[in-house]
C-alpha cells in the first residue's frame, strides 16, 4: 500500500449516506456510538437497515442516543452495551458477552476516542489516550476477529485523525512518564490507530482473511473531543475559534467512516477522508498515509507491544 494514497475500483464523487446500500441481515459494531461521529454513524447504519450495536462506556447515554435514534428511524434494531476501551478488562468482557449473543459480525467500526486530557493513567496502568484511542481497540478488534471473519462483506474501520501526521511513537517512553503532552499524545495515539489499521490490512491478506481493514478520518469535525477535553487551551483554539470558523457537522464528518464501512468494492488498507481543501471537509475521497504509518519496522513494533500490553493474539494463523 506505501503512504501514497490508495486506488480504488470506483469513484466517490458527493458521496453522501443516500447512497448507502441496503443493511438488512448485517450487524455492525460502533465503538463511542452515543455522540459525535458514532452517533451519525449509527444513525445511518439503522436508517439503511443495518443492526447496530452501540459500544458505549456511559449506558444511560448509550440507551438516550438509541431512544433518540429510534424516534428517527421507526424500526430501527439498536442494542445498546457498555464497554470503557481504556480498561482491557471490561474490553474482555464487552467482547465476551458479543461472542455469546452473535455467531457473526459484519463490521466493526473503531470510533470512540478521548483528546488531550491531563496526563492520566489507565486500570491497567498505561496513558489513556494510548489505552483508550489504540490498546482498547487493539484488543477489541483481536478478540472479535473470528466472528468478523464469518460474517457477510466483513470489515474493520478504524478511524484516524489528521493529527496522525503530526504524531510520533515514542517506545521508549510510550506512556509519557518522562515527558507528557496532551496534544503530542494525542498525536500519538491517532498515529497508532493508522499503523495499526495499516498492519492489520497487511496481516490479514497474509493470512487470507475475509475481513478487510480500512481506515478513516473526519478532516475538522465539531464533536464533544475537542469540547470536553480538560485542557482549556485545547478547547479554546478547536472548539472556540477554529471549530466555528472550519468544523463541518458529524453527519459530514462521518462520511467517509461511513463509506469505509458500507460501499461495495472498497479494498483492504483503503483510506478515505474528506476531499475538500486540507481534508478538512467534503465528501470522501482516497487520501495518503503519513510516511510513518506505512514503516514496517513501526508496524512490527507497534504490534509486538499491542500484544504484550493487551495480551491479545490475533487469530491469523
Amino acid at each position: 500500500m506505501s503512504g501514497s494514497v490508495c486506488h480504488m475500483t470506483h469513484a466517490t464523487e458527493q458521496w453522501n449516506a443516500d447512497r448507502i446500500p441496503d443493511l438488512t441481515g448485517r450487524t455492525f459494531v460502533v465503538t463511542g456510538a452515543n455522540s459525535g461521529l458514532g452517533l451519525a454513524t449509527t444513525r445511518e447504519l439503522a436508517r439503511h437497515g443495518g443492526h447496530v450495536v452501540l459500544a458505549v462506556r456511559d449506558e444511560g447515554r448509550g440507551r438516550a442516543a438509541a431512544q433518540r435514534i429510534a424516534g428517527e428511524v421507526p424500526g430501527a434494531r439498536l442494542d445498546v452495551r457498555r464497554v470503557d476501551l481504556a480498561d482491557l478488562d471490561s474490553v474482555r468482557e464487552f467482547a465476551d458477552k458479543l461472542r455469546a449473543e452473535h455467531p457473526r459480525l459484519d463490521v466493526l467500526v473503531n470510533n470512540a476516542g478521548v483528546m488531550a486530557p491531563p496526563r492520566t493513567l489507565s486500570a491497567q496502568g498505561h496513558e489513556l489516550q494510548f489505552a483508550a484511542n489504540h490498546l482498547g481497540h487493539f484488543a477489541l478488534t483481536g478478540l472479535l476477529l473470528d466472528r468478523l471473519a464469518a460474517g457477510r462483506d466483513p470489515r474493520v474501520v478504524t478511524v484516524s485523525s489528521l493529527q496522525h501526521r503530526k504524531g510520533r511513537i515514542d517506545f521508549d517512553d510510550i506512556d509519557g512518564a518522562r515527558r507528557y503532552s496532551p496534544m503530542g499524545h494525542y498525536n500519538q495515539a491517532k498515529l497508532a490507530n493508522t499503523v495499526f489499521g495499516h498492519e492489520l490490512h497487511l496481516r490479514l491478506t497474509a493470512a487470507g482473511s475475509p475481513v478487510r481493514s480500512v481506515l478513516a478520518h473526519p478532516g475538522y469535525t465539531a464533536t464533544n473531543l475537542q469540547n470536553d477535553t480538560p485542557v482549556a487551551l485545547v478547547r479554546w483554539v478547536y472548539g472556540k475559534v477554529l471549530g466555528p470558523l472550519l468544523a463541518q457537522a458529524p453527519e459530514s464528518g462521518a462520511r467517509p467512516q461511513l463509506y469505509a464501512a458500507t460501499a461495495p468494492g472498497v479494498e483492504g488498507g483503503a483510506f478515505l477522508g474528506p476531499d475538500g481543501p486540507g481534508e478538512l471537509r467534503g465528501a470522501p475521497r482516497p487520501v495518503a498515509y503519513a510516511p510513518a504509518a506505512t514503516d514496517p519496522e513501526t508496524g512490527r513494533r507497534l504490534w509486538e507491544l499491542s500484544e504484550r500490553l493487551t495480551a491479545v493474539r490475533y487469530p491469523l494463523g
